[in-house]
């Protein structure tokens, strides 16, 4: 039974965002996807990038309102609400659906489905532990932990700044993306959108690294449960997208791994699902980026994938063998090249010395007979 609920789950979604990261990678889809109009990841990230620099924001007074819950609603919305009535019929009504000020407010990813030709060079690639993705506000002398979709779960004191009274003062107020473990009661942090009341959205995800990455480490005690900090914050470190980095990284990754983010160096942090921002599983690595993972990862697959995952993972393994065998080779001819040439180099000037000595001698000896012939 959970084979074939499995099976139907790999095949269908009702999600009507592009490669949400909710349904199968379209790669793994046992179907054919129907053709749209609507253009490449390649194409709208280009787009993205051009209209994040048009953009203009005032983010410290966002920053504010969301804090305080202030923050209004573009339009009202409404859902559909079925209800049964005493005959047995079902009637559908429309209600207007409450505003929520926190919904919404993480940068989310999408299936990274085409492989940018930068990725290397242009993006950062950071290991996600499993957990549940939270908006972490510390503000007015408490910290508070929101879903995606923005209802708080959690309330308790931290030693943020802004987030306990020992830690609280003016204008001081932190906005955190962070995933939290329930196993160990850790909140790793993701990324940064402000920090003691300064504002981070519109800088690149080089600095957003560098500037958490310092934060944190000039306030070691979030990173320690204590009596006044129940939960610790540790920093999620960014890596470089080269084969060999990644790679390593999962096999020295101190938690289980979930999944893969990939972000653009260059992006905002942007509320919502863009394309900026790349989401893989580690058993989709070797199919999708050509890299080799531990067969441990590559098993936790779906069932109808695992077999063709397993095998395109121990090709490319046994390619990197191949390719550092190659390689070790390639040195020991070139070791035994210049040894060769040092050999002959010697041999050549021993000739020349020799050449030169019986030249001495022979002039020598003819100096020596005209001396005899003068005499």
């Amino acid at each position: 039974m959970e084979d074939l609920t499995d099976s139907f789950a790999s095949q269908f979604t009702v999600s009507s965002d592009l490669n949400d990261t909710a349904a199968p990678h379209p790669r793994m889809v046992q179907y054919k996807t129907k053709p749209t109009n609507t253009p490449d990841q390649n194409l709208r990230r280009r787009r993205m990038l051009e209209e994040q620099k048009k953009r203009r924001k005032d983010f410290v007074n966002y920053a504010r309102k969301l804090i305080e819950g202030s923050m209004e609603a573009d339009g009202e919305t409404e859902v559909m609400e079925f209800t049964e009535e005493s005959s047995g019929e079902q009637r559908s009504t429309f209600k207007k659906k409450k505003f929520n000020p926190y919904a919404y407010q993480l940068m989310l990813s999408e299936w990274l489905v085409d492989v940018p030709d930068d990725l290397q060079q242009e993006w950062l690639m950071v290991l996600c532990p499993f957990g549940k993705r939270n908006l972490v506000i510390a503000s007015n002398g408490f910290t508070a932990a929101y879903t995606k979709s923005g209802y708080r779960v959690n309330k308790f004191s931290s030693l943020l700044p802004g987030g306990s009274h020992r830690t609280l003062k003016p204008g001081d107020y932190t906005i955190l993306d962070c995933i939290f473990s329930e196993h160990t009661n850790v909140f790793y942090v993701l990324d940064v959108m402000c920090w003691r009341g300064h504002p981070v959205y519109d800088s690149e995800t080089d600095f957003r690294c560098y500037w958490l990455q310092t934060k944190l480490q000039e306030e070691p005690l979030v990173s320690e449960a204590s009596a006044h900090n129940p939960y610790r914050f540790i920093n999620l470190p960014y890596y470089n997208c080269e084969p060999v980095a990644i790679h390593q990284a999962l096999s020295d990754a101190p938690f289980e791994v979930d999944g893969l983010l990939f972000f653009h160096k260059r992006t905002h942090y942007t509320c919502g699902r863009t394309p900026l921002v790349g989401w893989l599983k580690p058993y989709l690595l070797p199919e999708i980026l050509g890299v080799s993972v531990p067969d441990a990862y590559v098993r936790g697959a779906p069932k109808v994938n695992e077999l063709t995952l397993l095998k395109s993972n121990e090709e490319l393994r046994n390619n990197d063998k191949k390719k550092t065998t190659g390689a070790k080779g390639h040195l020991t001819d070139e070791i035994m090249d210049t040894n060769s040439r040092l050999q002959t180099k010697r041999k050549q000037t021993r000739k020349k010395q020799q050449e030169i000595g019986s030249k001495m001698e022979i002039e020598s000896e003819s100096y020596k007979n005209s001396d005899i012939i003068k005499k």
